[in-house]
């Protein structure tokens, strides 16, 4: 038997609780006992429970089982997945398949034999845990499906750069240290974390990712943690949480910074207890996962700002892997083409597209502010649009950049971008004046140094 079941008793009469509860206590992690069965409603809210043990027959009905039926369905009706087995001195086998066509997963005479009791309660125990793994497999099959549909990408270069990230994620993935993956949007850092786990010793189990940015304060613990029915108005059915379906494998937080830091301590407490608790409940669950996050906001800033707690980051930063920007690692351009045209060649069932020497100069000496998801939707167009084989510049749909009326450029509108310009111009404005500089950007300082090493200038 599991170390760790929980188990209910409801009866009316004293003796045969007190007896239960002693027998099985030496197998078993948990026993309660209840006489009244009008608290079950009650107890199941509070509680959840491995197995429930129910008397059929109760003082106003000691022999029809009647009471002991209608509080089988109002279990079920409340836990649809309740492992119960009935339990009265007037059985016989017509009650037997009525509780078993009811719902009941089982039945026993009292008096019991220790041995048969025992044998029964083992196997409901069995069965529960079945249930409970066929749930998490459901869940997990259901992310899986979610993420095989999602758009194929490769982590994929030859510059000093790759290669520098692709050493450390050989150092990396065997082991089980956390790691922290840094780098603006559109870098890779999934392909990286799904890297760690295609070469780790987990590779054979489930690679969960939750996007932190995009769930809601109110669902937060839901999603990740679990929920048991009646939890919230919505709680119809129990919920495995994203934690638990990842157990074995590896859970991947994306976008770990954009969490609330009402919300971090919640997280670090389950990585530090490696157990969740489920909304609802208050039974701890072991976890076991190799935990990957990423983040593209400067999250060390943050720290210094007070706006992400610097004991999280030191839970999720065993090891850090910085993705460089692809106008960093513009080697690595040439390479990523071709995959892009054959991958979309093959899905569009075109022929194999290539691109002229004019047209691989326009995509080698544009600053690819989107990094390679954007030069990945920028082949895919090509792909798309072109119907000759080899592609020209005509073919390439690049934004022209944006000039403001005082002649300073743009070349996007994407906020880093935008403030890497002004501070440049700033700090040339000034001859590198950081005092002076600083104060014309309302900033302090130390803000100043710390955007200054965040852009590399």
């Amino acid at each position: 038997m599991s170390s760790d079941s929980k188990i209910l008793i409801i009866d009316d009469n004293e003796d045969v609780l007190q007896a239960a509860r002693l027998f099985l206590k030496q197998h078993v992690a948990e026993v309660h006992t209840e006489k009244d069965p009008g608290r079950i409603p009650a107890l199941l809210k509070n509680e959840s429970y491995d197995v429930i043990l129910l008397d059929m027959n109760y003082s106003q009905d000691v022999t029809s089982g009647t009471e002991g039926f209608q509080w089988l369905q109002k279990i079920l009706e409340i836990r649809p997945s309740a492992i119960v087995v009935m339990i009265t001195a007037y059985g016989d086998v017509e009650m037997a398949v009525r509780a078993i066509k009811e719902g009941a997963t089982d039945f026993v005479l009292k008096p019991w034999q220790n041995e048969k009791l025992l044998a029964t309660v083992s196997s409901a125990l069995k069965l529960h845990d079945s249930r409970i793994q066929l749930d998490s497999l459901r869940t997990r099959q259901k992310q899986l499906s979610a993420d095989l549909d999602s758009p194929f990408h490769d982590f994929i270069g030859n510059s000093e750069a790759t290669r520098t990230v692709l050493d450390v994620i050989g150092k990396v993935a065997a082991t089980d240290a956390n790691v922290l993956i840094l780098g603006e949007n559109g870098t890779g850092k999934e392909l990286v974390a799904r890297a760690l786990h295609r070469n780790s010793r987990r590779s054979e189990e489930v690679f969960i990712t939750v996007d932190m940015g995009a769930i809601t304060e109110n669902l937060f613990e839901s999603e990740l943690f679990g929920h048991v029915k009646g939890a919230f108005t919505d709680a119809r059915e129990d919920r495995v949480g994203r934690f638990e379906v990842a157990s074995g494998g590896t859970l991947f937080l994306d976008e770990i910074g954009n969490l609330p830091r009402t919300l971090q301590s919640k997280l670090l407490t389950v990585l530090q207890r490696r157990e969740v608790i489920r909304v609802g409940s208050n039974r701890p669950r072991p976890i076991d996962i190799r935990l990957i996050c990423a983040t593209n906001m400067p999250i060390h800033s943050m720290v210094q700002d007070n706006s992400f707690r610097q004991d999280l980051l030191y839970r999720i930063n065993t090891v850090e892997i910085t993705i460089p920007p692809l106008r960093d690692r513009q080697e690595d351009i040439p390479a990523l083409v071709a995959h892009f045209l054959t991958v979309y060649s093959r899905k569009y069932n075109v022929q194999k597209r290539s691109v002229s020497a004019a047209a691989g100069k326009k995509l080698q000496t544009y600053h690819w502010p989107g990094n390679v998801r954007e030069l990945q939707h920028t082949i895919e167009r090509a792909v798309i649009m072109s119907e000759k084989p080899l592609l020209q510049p005509p073919d390439i749909f690049l934004p022209e950049p944006v000039m403001q009326q005082d002649g300073f450029v743009f070349e996007d509108y994407h906020l880093e971008t935008v403030e890497k310009t002004v501070i440049r111009r700033t700090l040339s404005k000034h001859h590198g004046n950081i005092s002076r500089a600083a104060a014309e950007l309302g900033l302090t300082r130390a803000a100043l140094y710390r955007r200054m090493e965040k852009y590399d200038l």
